[in-house]
Order: C-alpha cells, then sequence, then structure tokens
C-alpha cells in the first residue's frame, strides 16, 4: 500500500478544494477514498464551506476500484459503500462544484452526478459503462441521471454505453460550462465567489427547499422564509439594496 492519501484536502476561509489523489490509476474511488471522502464531508458539516472537488492528474476518477469491487458480494453490495457517500456529498450543507477534465466513469461520474455543478473541459468524457462490466449503476446514477438529462438520455448512458463527449454533456446542461484544463480549478473558485457572495444562510436554505420532496411544498419553502426573515442578514443586505437605489435616483 502507498502511504500517499487518497484524499488531498485544501482548507479555504469559505470554501474547501477536494482533490482525488490516485492518479496512477486515474482516481479509482476505492474503500480508503471512500473513508476520507466520509471524513471530509464531517468537516464540511460540521463547518459549512463550499466544495469544489477536483481530480489529480488528468483525470476526474475513471470508476470505482474494479479490482475492489470484483471482489464485493452481496452483503458489499447491501451496504451501499459508494451510494452512502455520494448521496453525503449531494446533501451537504453548501453547495458542490464537480471539476471533470478527463475521464468521469462509473462511480466517477456519479460522484460527478452528486454535485451540485459541473465544469469540465474539451476532454471530459462522462458515461457509465457498469452493465458491460456485469453490474449496474447502483450509486445514484440509475435515478439521478433521468432528473439531470432526462430519461430518453439517461437509458442510452446506463442500458446502451453511451458516453458523452463534453460538447453533448455540455449541450444537454449535464456540465454548466467547458473550459481549458489549465483554465479549470480558477473556473470553479470564479464559481466560488459567486456563491460565497450570497448570503450563506439563505444560500444553505435554498438548496435544502430546492431538494425538498415535492409533498413538502410550500410548507417548507415558508418555514425556511421564515427563519430569513428574522435575521440580521436580511435586515442589513435590504437596507444596502435600498441606499443603492436611492443613491442612484438621487443622482439622476
Amino acid at each position: 500500500m502507498s502511504g500517499k492519501p487518497s484524499l488531498l484536502v485544501e482548507e479555504g476561509e469559505n470554501r474547501v478544494v477536494w482533490r482525488l489523489n490516485r492518479p496512477d490509476v486515474r482516481n479509482a474511488i476505492d474503500r480508503t477514498m471512500v473513508d476520507a471522502l466520509h471524513e471530509a464531508c464531517a468537516a464540511a458539516e460540521a463547518e459549512a464551506k463550499i466544495v469544489l472537488i477536483v481530480g489529480e492528474g488528468t483525470t476526474f476518477a475513471a470508476g470505482a476500484d474494479i479490482a475492489q469491487l470484483r471482489e464485493r458480494g452481496r452483503e458489499d453490495a447491501l451496504r451501499g459503500i459508494n451510494s452512502k457517500i455520494f448521496d453525503r456529498i449531494h446533501r451537504l450543507p453548501m453547495p458542490t462544484i464537480g471539476l471533470l477534465d478527463g475521464y468521469a466513469l462509473g462511480g466517477g461520474a456519479e460522484l460527478a452526478y452528486a454535485c451540485d455543478f459541473r465544469i469540465g473541459t474539451p476532454r471530459t468524457r462522462l458515461g457509465n459503462p457498469e452493465t458491460g462490466l456485469g453490474i449496474l449503476a447502483a450509486a445514484g446514477a440509475a435515478w439521478r441521471l433521468a432528473e439531470l438529462v432526462g430519461e430518453p438520455l439517461a437509458k442510452e448512458i446506463l442500458l446502451a454505453g453511451r458516453v458523452l463527449t463534453a460538447e453533448e454533456a455540455l449541450s444537454v446542461h449535464l456540465l454548466n460550462e467547458v473550459v481549458q484544463p489549465d483554465d479549470l480549478l480558477a473556473t470553479g473558485h470564479l464559481l466560488a465567489d459567486r456563491i460565497a457572495a450570497q448570503a450563506p444562510l439563505a444560500t444553505r436554505l435554498m438548496k435544502a427547499v430546492f431538494h425538498a420532496p415535492r409533498d413538502a411544498h410550500p410548507f417548507v419553502d415558508d418555514v425556511a422564509q421564515a427563519v430569513l426573515f428574522e435575521t440580521e442578514e436580511k435586515h442589513a443586505r435590504m437596507t444596502a439594496f435600498l441606499d443603492r437605489r436611492n443613491r442612484k435616483e438621487g443622482n439622476r
């Protein structure tokens, strides 16, 4: 075993960068990386920060570790090793940004689908080849992908092995943006800057309300708004807005 950590964590004031750090195996997601991601999630839950996820080298994540998958049995599947960590990432309090260079396949694609935003490069490739290996995409793609791109395209990817190019993924909004590899991390930080400029609690509650079950609306919207209406930040931001508008009108 290598003594090298499978996940590198770079802390910032209002954000954190997670680097998948197994470039020698195209950042294949193994159990050690899953454990490291759980530890990183715990920190991002305790101190809510925007999360940027990037792969070390020229691959985001080429999938789960096939050598480990081959040895897993029924009880391992029922533990939901990968599905639980991807769902936890999806539920993090602040937005997550996947920065996808190169391959994001299988479990790597499912990790990307769990993010709130995805930015790619011209060499990004997204797909789920699991059925070709005698298994299925069981860590979120089976239901999350249809929500992202619609049923017909999701079935092409999941049942017929279609792999999307960056241009194709951008055209169906699976990628929010495509930039050159050297600009990928900087572009992610620019998006994080835009998110960080919003009121943090409002952003957290907006994300939670967005993902609430349909039957929870409109009650959950009203309760979240009631919380925000009582905050000092709401009053300060609205006062600043009105002051700016009044100054503009006074200068006409």
